[in-house]
């Protein structure tokens, strides 16, 4: 795979089979390779999710034979594996897949710092908390015949939701782990809740009873906890995996779709009206990318956008400008396999991108 730079092709760095970084655009940011992490699972587990813990100190990645590495993200070292498996176990003898990771945030009443959250894929899903230096699940939640796909923290680490197979949103309170609420349908007359597999979940940066999720069944819904329904749809956004996300502001909200029309594309929260459709031209080739991922920066402004995904099997970084289109500066591409995950670091200076090849391409933004 490769990265590339805008402004020709000055800055490609070829990596193997032809994946290169490339830079381009005329802006001032510039992506370069920093390392790529990869456990070696013979045969190869997919990596379903990457993220950076609240101090940028590690790098939790999560693999289809459930297993859970966690790296320093400064150096790519491994730290801690949870959960693995001895190595060339067949997948079909490993757990199912590790769909998503969350850190508890750091503002969470508990002293304990450096705390993991997983969801899978069991038949009868499981929602795992990991003290990451002893390697111990400090707490495990089953969820009866639901597969969970997705989760999300509020960001003061007081609750947390899942979802997945089932189509309902569980909200838990972090203190007691007990399940406080399930959120299902709607108004039915704008709304009508979820009716199929839910992939994606976030909560409102400010308000904890806003909730968004996206999934297969083409809507976006924004659920409000103190009614127990979706209050908002969005229409027409395909969402496969972990790429719905909304700015810092509250403002605006990111969808990834995975189609090769409109793909990437930015919502007015107020309205629930797409604000802009984000050009995907790539570097390598004119052709469109299927988005399995999209991310916001994290920073006040949410000024950049990482996103990627299959057929170009590419990920591409976004310059947001005030009142323009946003412009790519950077791209992986050339992958061999498509992207499924995809994070900021918290500061912004660092972006993972996982793959269906099983290994995790770690970029600095400079």
């Amino acid at each position: 795979s490769c990265v590339a730079m805008a402004g020709g092709y000055g800055g490609a760095m070829a990596i193997e089979g032809g994946e290169e970084v490339a830079s381009f655009g005329t802006g001032t940011k510039r992506i370069r390779s920093k390392y790529t992490v990869n456990p070696g699972y013979a045969p190869v587990a997919d990596c379903f999710c990457v993220r950076f813990s609240p101090d940028d100190q590690y790098l939790a990645t999560s693999f289809a034979n459930g297993a859970i590495h966690v790296y320093s993200a400064e150096t790519g070292r491994q730290e801690f594996l949870l959960n693995g498996s001895p190595p060339n176990t067949e997948l079909s003898q490993t757990p199912l897949p590790t769909t998503q990771l969350r850190w508890r945030p750091h503002a969470a009443a508990s002293k304990t710092q450096s705390v993991l959250i997983s969801v899978n894929a069991e038949f009868d899903g499981q929602i795992m908390q990991w003290h990451i230096k002893s390697g111990k699940c400090l707490h495990s939640i089953v969820e009866k015949g639901n597969q969970i796909f997705c989760l999300d923290y509020f960001n003061d680490g007081s609750q947390f939701a899942t979802a997945g197979k089932d189509r309902l949103l569980r909200v838990y309170d972090e203190a007691t782990k007990r399940q406080v609420m399930t959120l299902q349908g709607g108004d039915m007359k704008e709304t009508a809740g979820h009716s199929n597999r839910i992939f994606s979940l976030k909560y409102h940066p400010d308000d904890p009873n806003i909730i968004l999720s996206g999934g297969w069944d083409n809507t976006v819904q924004v659920w409000d906890t103190r009614k127990g329904i979706s209050v908002k749809s969005l229409w027409n956004c395909y969402i496969c995996g972990d790429a719905v996300d909304i700015s810092s502001d509250g403002r605006q909200i990111l969808t990834g779709s995975w189609r090769t029309e409109n793909a990437l594309q930015i919502w007015d929260f107020a309205s629930g009206k797409v604000a802009q459709t984000v050009d995907w031209e790539s570097a390598s080739s004119k052709s469109p990318c299927m988005l399995f991922a999209a991310q916001f920066s994290k920073d006040p402004a949410s000024s950049m956008i990482l996103a990627g995904g299959s057929q170009e099997n590419e990920a591409k970084f976004f310059m947001r400008q005030p009142g323009a289109a946003p412009v790519p500066f950077g791209a992986l591409v050339s992958m061999p396999k498509p992207v499924f995950t995809v994070d900021w670091s918290i500061g912004g200076k660092y972006a993972a991108v996982g793959s269906a090849d099983g290994q995790v391409r770690v970029l600095e933004v400079v």
